[in-house]
């Protein structure tokens, strides 16, 4: 990457501190570390801009800053994830400096680094893309038919990337050929998440539940690009051990 885009970048990690299934997420400890200074530090190790955590609430808006991270408070109230990083880019870039916005959930403690930065390529490769994003071909069977796992329906581009063509919680596409798995670590122009927030809901965003869809109803270009694993989303105490167990095995 040149440094023209590391200086035009900025890594937004929103972290919200009500969780259902798992109170007080943000500040679960993992390897010594809250869970959101975990995140920050993998999206540190990819070096690709810029970092800044969106946060909703002044305990985890204070471990972060004692961490050594750049912080913002927004708003208890947001929809969705993506409206959240809008606000914290406003504060965090006011003058519009800013080109290109990878947002990291903050429930990824163990994501590579080279998950992140695969995430910015199709942006920097391709003019027409709005939105880049992650995908992974399913190797389990049972994966193809869950709901819960997200597909990505594509057009191959390459051997490493596709153009989405539709997101879904079936099993799709139909026939022979590969399944992928959507894994939602996003990178934005800016210029496409200020037309993406400013969208209200859409038919199919709200059949499936997918915010994703909304930017393809309204005529965005989504380009996925295919790594090698998912990396481990936080939802439950059992996948806190889970991420325990896995930065305990990396030393970290």
């Amino acid at each position: 990457m040149t440094y023209t885009a590391f200086d035009r970048t900025l890594v937004l990690i929103p972290a919200r501190m009500a969780s259902t299934r798992l109170p007080g997420k943000p500040l679960a400890d993992i390897a010594g570390l809250p869970m959101i200074v975990q995140v920050a530090k993998r999206a540190e190790e990819a070096n690709v801009g810029r970092i800044v955590v969106a946060v909703d609430h002044q305990d985890v808006f204070d471990v972060v800053k004692a961490a050594g991270f750049e912080v913002v408070m927004t708003r208890e109230d947001h929809q969705s994830g993506s409206d959240r990083i809008f606000e914290a880019l406003t504060k965090a870039d006011p003058d519009g400096k800013v080109e290109f916005v990878i947002n990291v959930q903050g429930d990824l403690p163990t994501v590579d680094a080279d998950a992140v930065r695969a995430s910015l390529k199709p942006l920097l490769d391709s003019p027409q893309t709005d939105i880049a994003t992650l995908t992974v071909e399913i190797t389990e069977e049972h994966e193809k038919t869950n709901p819960n796992v997200v597909k990505i329906v594509g057009s191959p581009l390459s051997d490493t990337r596709l153009k989405a063509l539709y997101f879904t919680r079936a099993t799709a596409p139909y026939g022979n050929g590969p399944l992928y798995h959507h894994i939602g670590l996003y990178a934005y122009r800016r210029t496409a998440l200020e037309k993406f927030v400013a969208l209200g809901p859409s038919v199919l965003e709200k059949r499936e539940s997918l915010e994703q869809l909304r930017a393809l109803e309204a005529g965005m270009r989504i380009d996925a690009e295919i790594v090698a694993s998912v990396p481990l989303g936080v939802d439950t105490p059992a996948d806190l051990e889970k991420a325990r167990a896995i930065l305990s095995s990396r030393g970290l």
